[in-house]
């Protein structure tokens, strides 16, 4: 029995060595895997260390080429001053076209809307049985006049009484006085213009009976208007005849009229408390209507000379306004000054035809950005260009 080999506790020996190999052999994949996590975490780690250096560096050294603007220089002028008004427009002339005697209408001599002169026939009532009397007054007169030169005859022979030349004469008066009364209803009855002007809309027809006064047309000089506008009490010091006024109407932006103040109201209105001002104007083009309402503008003397800017040079904003002043911030390379854009809150004044005026922050002299202040910041680098500033509105309104 001694001499007999025993195997079986062999085994277990050879699987303990076997786990004892497996536990280095899985330690080293973990720290190989840890190696690899961490060299992957710190590339990372430190591409972008330097991706954050390069683009801080290039920051840091690259400079935005100057924003190219358009700059003004703020001159000093007197400031226009205005007395603003509402008014309307009237006709200098202006009917309403009626007959002074009833008839009947037997023609229409004139079409609605179109241009008449100083006594163009417009209407013609009937007047036959006006143009009968008249050829028997007229037969009258003849009658009258034979038999008063016959009776002036025979009074010189003493063949006649003076009476009775007395009353032939007087036959031959009363003859001639129905003539002109007859004549003067036939005229009366043949309706003309009494001015040169346009004609509206016709309210008669052709065979309508009018009475006197009934409508045919409006007769309207256009050529010539009166403006009627009203003025604060406060304005009278500085108004007088003669003065002119910038006249414009909704009907035509960006158009202006002209007039002349030529009548001032000698009364302040009680329920306004305002001055009643009429002015005439011309009307060549028949452009303006009576009835309009009209903005009027009288011109007052200027007031004192101040620092002006285009109106695209100011900034307007709720929190106040401002304009970019342009000033030499050292020199370049190139042995050129650099240019800098500072933005200063301003106080604006009157504006006028594309103009504004600065009570404060900007004297005459400076150097101002008129156009392309949307790419320009406080401080940053501009270059001025040859271009002129925007070309300022046509409608020339004062605010």
């Amino acid at each position: 029995m001694d001499g007999d080999i025993k195997t079986a506790p062999t085994e277990p020996v050879t699987r303990r060595a076997y786990g004892e190999a497996e536990k280095p052999r899985t330690l080293r994949w973990v720290v190989i895997v840890a190696l690899l996590i961490v060299l992957v975490l710190g590339g990372l780690y430190g591409f972008n260390s330097f991706r954050t250096h390069a683009i801080a560096n290039f920051f840091a050294h690259n400079t935005p080429p100057p924003a190219q603007v358009s700059a003004v220089v703020a001159q000093s002028e007197e400031v226009p001053r205005y007395a603003p008004g509402i008014g309307s427009l009237t006709a200098v002339r202006q009917v309403t076209i009626t007959p002074e005697v009833g008839g009947r209408v037997i023609a229409i001599l004139f079409s609605a809307g179109s241009e008449v002169k100083v006594g163009d026939a417009l209407v013609q009532i009937n007047d036959a049985p006006d143009r009968g009397d008249l050829a028997n007054y007229r037969a009258q007169a003849r009658l009258a006049g034979i038999t008063l030169r016959r009776a002036q005859l025979l009074a010189k022979s003493q063949y006649e009484t003076q009476q009775t030349v007395d009353q032939t004469q007087s036959q031959l008066d009363q003859a001639n006085a129905e003539i002109a009364k007859t004549e003067a209803i036939i005229a009366q009855k043949l309706i003309r213009a009494p001015f040169g002007g346009r004609l509206g809309v016709r309210q008669i027809d052709l065979g309508q009976y009018l009475n006197p006064g009934a409508a045919i047309v409006t007769l309207t000089d256009l050529s010539t208007l009166f403006v009627n506008f009203t003025l604060p009490t406060q304005a009278r010091a500085e108004i007088k005849t003669g003065q002119k006024v910038n006249v414009t109407a909704d009907a035509f932006p960006g158009r202006k009229f002209t007039a002349t103040i030529t009548t001032i109201e000698p009364q302040i209105s009680a329920d306004t408390r305002t001055l009643m001002v009429q002015a005439k104007m011309t009307n060549p083009d028949e452009a303006l209507l009576p009835g309009m309402f009209v903005n009027a503008e009288v011109e007052l003397p200027t007031g004192p000379p101040q620092a002006v800017l285009p109106d695209t040079a100011v900034t307007y904003t709720l929190y106040g306004d401002s304009v970019f002043v342009v000033r030499a911030a050292g020199t370049g390379a190139d042995g050129k000054p650099i240019l800098k854009a500072y933005r200063v809150a301003v106080k604006t004044g009157a504006r006028w035809n594309g103009k504004v005026a600065i009570l404060d922050g900007v004297k005459p002299g400076d150097r101002v950005i008129a156009a392309g202040q949307v790419k320009v910041q406080d401080g940053v680098t501009v270059a001025i260009t040859g271009n002129p500033p925007p070309a300022p509105p046509s409608n020339s309104t004062l605010h």
